[in-house]
């Protein structure tokens, strides 16, 4: 049967890759900044809680998605990675001194609420991971803005920067000495990770860099610094901007299909971004521009939708 010649209507796919695969591979590329976080916020900190926090997100995660499949007598899917997934980036998306219980809490509602109530993995109108972090930022609004670093709890970069209380090194936030959550410190490490999606081909380049570059030039125009690149790198090595636009706004089932949408989703978080940053009372702004342009995406598609072939310029039946 295998030597069958199959036919079939298209689009015909030959690509190798599967849910699985992708999944993986993002789980994958996602090894240095979890790394470099442990590091950062474990081993030099002597303090278990950041290890715990991945650990307990991933797990919470795939038991979650695990017993409500059993419940519902549907189709077992823990082992795609998804679950896995959606668990690495909410610890990633947490403070280091993040309460585990919180944690917990946050995880069952990106799996149950986020993502299986709307049918499960390719259904769901959002990123889990983000709908539970803005769950968890309305809920425990002290918790998720505690930052603790070196022993010392104090503000971010970006929140120095905006509120005038301090000048972080460009080369302490590119590296990731400093404070903030377990996986976005480290731009370098997220680069690395980035290359290697770009690389395997796992995501394009037009969603991550119409995003960082609309951000730029929002800020340039609108931060209130002029042409200072000291301050646009600053901007754009601090907070979630790179492990958002690389890692979650390239989500397969909350991001554009279309390539014209892609280029216009890019467009619409920069600025979405660059209004919350510097005229919102946060100094981040990059989990509620993905998720309010996550619910954008059905108009985005239907705007940008390619012209059948043999109907360009065709308007009112002429």
């Amino acid at each position: 049967m295998s030597n069958l010649l199959n036919i079939s209507s298209s689009p015909h796919v030959r690509d190798k890759s599967s849910t699985k695969s992708i999944m993986w591979d993002v789980f994958l590329a996602l090894m240095p900044a979890t790394i470099f976080g442990i590091y950062n916020f474990s081993v030099r900190a002597k303090d278990i809680n950041a290890v715990l926090l991945i650990v307990v997100c991933i797990a919470t995660c795939v038991l979650t998605e695990y017993i409500w499949q059993k419940a519902m007598k549907l189709p077992l899917t823990v082992s795609d990675g998804s679950a896995a997934l959606t668990g690495l980036l909410l610890a990633l998306n947490l403070s280091s001194t993040f309460p585990v219980w919180m944690a917990i809490l946050g995880s069952v509602f990106a799996i149950l609420i986020v993502k299986q109530l709307f049918g499960g993995l390719g259904q769901n109108f959002m990123n889990p991971a983000l709908g539970a972090r803005c769950f968890l930022m309305v809920s425990f609004a002290g918790q998720m803005t505690s930052f603790t670093y070196d022993g010392v709890t104090g503000a971010t970069p970006l929140a120095m920067i905006k509120n005038g209380s301090g000048d972080p090194q460009l080369i302490d936030m590119f590296l990731g000495t400093i404070g903030g959550t377990i996986g976005e410190t480290s731009t370098l490490a997220l680069l690395i990770g980035a290359a290697y999606l770009l690389y395997r081909k796992i995501i394009s380049w037009k969603i991550p860099v119409c995003y960082i570059v609309t951000f730029a030039v929002f800020a340039l125009l609108f931060g209130g610094h002029g042409a200072d690149m000291g301050y646009l790198a600053k901007e754009l090595c601090g907070g979630g901007l790179i492990l958002g636009a690389f890692f979650m706004a390239t989500d397969y089932v909350t991001s554009p299909i279309t390539p014209k949408g892609q280029i216009v989703f890019g467009i619409l978080l920069g600025i979405l971004t660059g209004v919350f940053r510097i005229f919102g009372a946060s100094a981040e702004g990059v989990s509620y521009a993905i998720i309010i342009c996550n619910l954008l995406v059905p108009l985005i598609e239907r705007v940008t939708i390619p012209v059948p072939f043999g109907k360009e310029g065709i308007k009112d039946g002429k």
